[in-house]
């Protein structure tokens, strides 16, 4: 169960990423994000970028539309 979402759907790179950063730095270590965001390059770059940081991704799962959700672990 996510503890934080953030929803990233009207954001573009390469601010979806850096959002994302900034809302896991705010996390305590061991909480779970749940992000809201578009197919393309975000639903392409945050879970890659995510993983080289570090984190890990517990899962993408379509929701609706367009519309992904990324599921990361600090």
């Amino acid at each position: 169960m996510a503890n934080h979402t953030l929803d990233i759907t009207k954001e573009h790179c390469p601010m979806t990423f850096v959002k994302t950063k900034l809302k896991l730095a705010q996390i305590a270590k061991g909480d779970v994000l749940e992000v809201l965001l578009t197919e393309g390059e975000p639903l392409e770059n945050v879970p890659r970028s995510a993983k080289e940081q570090g984190f890990e991704v517990l899962g993408v799962e379509h929701v609706k539309d367009n519309i992904h959700k990324v599921t990361i672990k600090k």
